[in-house]
């Protein structure tokens, strides 16, 4: 089946699904490219990279995607799935951010898109998965409502699952608020990473001290605020370099550098090669890792 087989449009609203497997990986290349929010559903025996990290599905696991960069590299004969929307059709809701298309689920602090399922679970998304795709075969006055009902109950069950795996799993111990400012610190940091490079910048938009900031992050054995602020400008640079072709200088620019030599030394630094040997022994097979 090729994605572009169900889908549903209403002025600016765009919804669509379709099935997958090791046969037509090149139904996805049209859709991984394009702007929309992505949520992948794929059985265990697939490998893909979302942007410079390498994923294997030892079991059936969800994949959350937005602006990341998307490559499937193999595949099985079971059946994988892929939902793509944009937010016009879902988006965030102000009573409940947690689940929203910025939410936890989306541009976390912890880099992770992936959502693990156990056999329980995975009955219950497959189920939602088909009654999706019941819906936009019925093609009713009520699907779109149906639609996003189900689509909001795999982000609801998705986010409490990520939350298992990702928080408890590392016996931490965060209330409610806590995760609010992870949250938003993410979102924050994915529009401004551009032009705000301080930890400051950031704990301002939170109402909370720097330290403060930098201290919650400590007490859970994460990376400092300012690492995530420096991870998250070198992955830009990485995809800009990779994908584009602008200059080293026109890249330092693009993400608020005004010295190019400062921002050949950062990454540099971090990455382990120079912004234009990355370039080279990337495309050659070779990692870096920040």
């Amino acid at each position: 089946m090729s994605l572009q087989n169900l889908f549903f449009e209403d002025d600016y609203k765009k919804f669509g699904f379709g099935h997958f497997s090791q046969n037509n990986f090149e139904s996805v290349e049209r859709i991984k490219s394009q702007p929309y929010i992505k949520v992948l559903y794929l059985p265990a025996g697939y490998e893909l990279t979302v942007d410079f990290n390498h994923y294997k599905t030892e079991s059936p696991s969800l994949f959350f995607i937005t602006y990341q960069l998307l490559d499937i590299k193999k595949g099985s004969t079971n059946k994988a799935s892929l939902l793509y929307y944009n937010r016009d059709f879902y988006c965030i809701q102000i009573h409940d951010k947690e689940v929203a298309c910025d939410g936890l689920l989306f541009h976390n602090v912890f880099e992770n898109p992936k959502v693990e399922l156990n056999d329980s679970e995975n009955k219950i998304i497959k189920s939602l998965f088909d009654n999706i795709k019941d819906e936009l075969q019925s093609k009713d006055s009520s699907s779109e409502e149906m639609i996003r009902t189900y689509l909001k109950q795999i982000i609801i069950r998705a986010t409490r699952k990520w939350k298992a795996q990702n928080i408890q799993t590392k016996n931490l111990m965060i209330n409610h608020h806590e995760v609010d400012i992870f949250r938003d610190f993410s979102r924050y940091l994915e529009i401004h990473y551009r032009e705000k490079h301080h930890v400051s910048d950031y704990a301002e938009m939170l109402h909370i001290a720097p330290k403060t900031l930098t201290h919650k992050f400590k007490n859970l054995n994460l990376e400092s605020p300012n690492q995530y602020i420096i991870n998250r400008i070198l992955l830009e640079a990485k995809r800009l370099l990779f994908y584009t072709e602008k200059t080293v200088k026109e890249i330092g620019y693009d993400l608020g550098y005004e010295d190019p030599a400062y921002f050949n030394r950062l990454f540099t630094q971090k990455v382990g090669s120079t912004p234009i040997n990355f370039k080279k022994n990337y495309s050659s097979g070779k990692k870096y890792n920040i």
